[in-house]
């Protein structure tokens, strides 16, 4: 069932959790949906549903309205890209199951070469992965592909 592959958002702060975002995100919108990785899909004032890649770092539009996504998402591979389907899969299959406010991450990041696979991913909480995502993403937005990073992990 596709509700499967949507995160169980009770008791999640939204506002806690995009705060490291706002450099991003409109300035008005409603968290509408999460796949399992944290990904959102936001409804903006006029309706349109766009998507908070947080494993990318961007926010795209991928449909005019609810209805529309609805329907977009039953178009050729959107629902396993959008929801993450095939990984989220294997992670269940290897006996990763999340708990309420948790979310599947990725360990290193795809942008940084980490790979979509179990090994690289493991549960975490939701508030404490899209927070470092929306740091990390802020400080190399205006990067080039393929620009050297040094990561300096502080306690």
């Amino acid at each position: 069932m596709i509700t499967d592959y949507f995160l169980d958002s009770e008791g999640i702060d939204w506002n806690r959790s995009l705060a490291t975002w706002r450099w991003l995100l409109p300035a008005k919108f409603t968290v509408w949906l999460a796949n399992p990785f944290a990904e959102l899909f936001l409804v903006v004032p006029d309706g349109s549903v766009h998507m908070l890649e947080v494993n990318g770092g961007i926010l795209r539009k991928v449909a005019e309205s609810r209805d529309d996504f609805c329907t977009k998402i039953d178009d050729g591979n959107n629902a396993n890209e959008w929801l993450m389907i095939p990984l989220v899969d294997r992670m269940i299959a290897a006996g990763f199951t999340l708990q309420p406010g948790q979310c599947y991450g990725f360990k290193i990041s795809p942008v940084l070469g980490g790979e979509y696979d179990v090994e690289n991913c493991a549960p975490i909480q939701v508030w404490d992965y899209l927070g470092a995502n929306g740091a990390f993403h802020e400080k190399i937005q205006n990067l080039p592909d393929g620009a050297s990073v040094k990561i300096e992990v502080v306690d």
